[in-house]
């Protein structure tokens, strides 16, 4: 990893120098745009409405228009700023872990001792751990002054920057202020459903189905072309869902319901032959059933073309083909 911001902590007069990584990745199939007659890349260009040439990014500039006026701001201008400035990530308080509503955060980093001696790192670490609190900082990057949130993972220090107050919308939805009455037998059964549910949550237990399926579907055209019968790739879909008990043809109330998912769990869970898995799953991971044949996007499924001359032999490939028909 290569660190994106090297600054310290400041916290109180104690001084703990950090580097900053990203702490997550993404692991999308990516994709660019053709154009549907004859599969040539489709390509953005920046130009300028004045003179009509293209711009590089070395001389573009950002600006700001209050309908009036246009003010130009250059990078000189936006360095000159004093918090652009700083390479602290400045504690401006401690409280609870609780208290930090999930809905603010926002991209996370790890943060690294960068000094020969990070007794102060172990410190402040330890002082979060045994304390069970999370320190609300604030800190710029990337021409922005932040909101953060300074926890403990493990054995390092996690940055998780926030939104603002004012960014986060207040909402008044008439239907959750609805009198419907929810009976003692209605409560009952959904509480029976969600133990049936109920586990240790294992972030590997789980995996991103739509980018599974897409690699195979990229796959199986990159081997049968425009031909690809998906039907035969995937399976029904609506069958697979009629089976689990999920089919949305029929409009049941919300008793049946209750008593047919937990009806339909249990018959999952005795025809697996184990117990309950802590990801929510059949035991050994089972998902609904497809038709028998049917290739699985599973976790098996082939991976995406690599990068290099791979990926522009798979982009060529469909040109290829409309021009020898």
């Amino acid at each position: 990893m290569r660190a994106i911001w090297t600054g310290a902590i400041a916290f109180g007069l104690v001084n703990v120098p950090v580097k900053a990584y990203g702490a997550t990745e993404d692991h999308d199939v990516q994709l660019h745009q053709v154009h549907d007659a004859d599969g040539g890349r489709i390509r953005y260009q920046r130009r300028c409405e004045v003179c009509g040439e293209k711009v590089d990014f070395e001389h573009i500039d950002k600006a700001y228009d209050d309908g009036e006026r246009t003010v130009v701001l250059t990078e000189k201008d936006f360095e000159a700023l004093p918090s652009e400035k700083s390479r602290e990530i400045e504690v401006v308080q401690f409280v609870p872990n609780a208290q930090i509503d999930p809905i603010m955060l926002e991209r996370s980093y790890y943060l690294e001792p960068d000094s020969k001696s990070p007794k102060a790192y172990l410190l402040l670490r330890k002082t979060l751990e045994d304390s069970e609190l999370t320190a609300v900082v604030k800190f710029a990057l990337r021409q922005k002054t932040r909101l953060g949130a300074l926890r403990v993972r493990g054995k390092v220090l996690v940055l998780q920057a926030l939104l603002w107050g004012d960014e986060v919308r207040d909402v008044d939805f008439p239907a959750t202020k609805s009198r419907v009455k929810i009976s003692d037998q209605e409560l009952k059964m959904s509480a029976m459903l969600v133990e049936q549910f109920s586990g240790d949550f294992a972030p590997r237990d789980f995996e991103d189905e739509y980018q599974t399926e897409l690699r195979t579907l990229i796959e199986e055209k990159l081997k049968q072309g425009d031909s690809l019968d998906t039907g035969a790739t995937f399976g029904d879909a609506d069958a697979a869902r009629e089976d689990a008990g999920q089919g949305s043809g029929d409009v049941i109330d919300l008793m049946e319901a209750l008593k047919r998912s937990i009806e339909g769990k249990r018959t999952r869970r005795s025809g697996s032959g184990a117990g309950k898995t802590t990801s929510g799953k059949d035991s050994g991971g089972a998902t609904p059933a497809k038709k028998s044949g049917t290739a699985s996007p599973g976790k098996g499924a082939a991976k995406a073309p690599a990068k290099g001359s791979d990926r522009k032999s798979t982009a060529a490939e469909p040109s290829e083909r409309r021009r020898k028909a």
